[in-house]
């Protein structure tokens, strides 16, 4: 495994990982046999970094992100999150989950979905009321408390998602492909909203997606995984500056971190 060595992110470099994994492996047991979904898989996530994981389908993406969230067990290694065991971790609310598709309950209001994890946890009403008038400024949707999901757009019922997560404060935000199904002028404008909020917020952000500009744009590091089982092929970190405008992807510092992350992807297909 080769890894880049960046001059952008020296902080984070430095500072404390929040997440650290070491040889770690899962396999599932099916009625077609084990299926080898991650593989040896070392990694450190330092605190306040965005990090993206892309690879094929099947890589093993979302399956480690769901280790982190202790929705799935390995079968070997460690990992720790925040010093604490994923299990641990998960009861400490120390992360915040966003999934591919919003999951909103149709029958609650904006305010109500992004209300129920504080009051499932207990907070008060007038701190309800104060976090999601917060966590709604912060995605910019303010003033739509009261609608209904069906009422909103796409793009705007996932900013309502990423809202509910922040509502509780966790250090950590965990990012299954939420802008995927989006048509790719929404996509823009939500990556130049999350690279703010991630700004505002100081957050660490472990993202999975599909898109190598994507990943580009948003990460200070990217993960490049193989087709199953899933391996680690590269970790390149990003030389961009923090404050990215959505034209930096025309300069060429860009547009050669994205052709490591493709010849990466390319790497990872004929590893075998």
């Amino acid at each position: 495994m080769s890894q880049a060595a960046s001059s952008a992110t020296p902080a984070a470099a430095a500072s404390r990982a929040v997440i650290e994994a070491r040889d770690l492996n899962l396999t599932f047991q099916t009625n077609d046999g084990p299926v080898h979904a991650l593989s040896n898989v070392d990694l450190d996530v330092g605190k306040g970094e965005f990090v993206s994981f892309i690879g094929p389908s099947g890589c093993g993406k979302t399956t480690f992100l769901r280790v982190i969230a202790d929705l799935e067990q390995p079968s070997s290694g460690a990992i720790s999150v925040n010093g604490m065991t994923p299990q641990e971790a998960r009861l400490a609310r120390a992360y915040g989950y966003v999934f591919q598709a919003a999951a909103l309950y149709p029958w609650r209001t904006i305010g109500g979905n992004i209300r129920l994890p504080l009051e499932i946890m207990g907070f008060s009403r007038a701190e309800q009321a104060a976090r999601t008038a917060r966590v709604l400024e912060l995605v910019e949707l303010a003033g739509f408390e009261k609608k209904f999901p069906w009422q909103l757009s796409g793009g705007m019922q996932q900013r309502a998602s990423i809202a509910r997560a922040l509502a509780f404060d966790a250090d950590i935000l965990l990012m299954d492909e939420p802008f995927g199904a989006l048509d790719e002028i929404v996509r823009d404008h939500l990556n130049e909203q999350l690279l703010k909020l991630w700004d505002e917020t100081g957050k660490t952000i472990c993202f999975v997606t599909h898109s190598i500009p994507e990943a580009v744009y948003l990460s200070t590091k990217i993960v490049v995984m193989s087709p199953r089982p899933g391996r680690i092929t590269e970790i390149i970190d990003s030389p961009l500056p923090r404050e990215r405008p959505l034209d930096i992807r025309e300069t060429p510092e860009f547009l050669d971190v994205a052709h490591r992350v493709r010849e990466g992807l390319r790497a990872g297909h004929s590893y075998d």
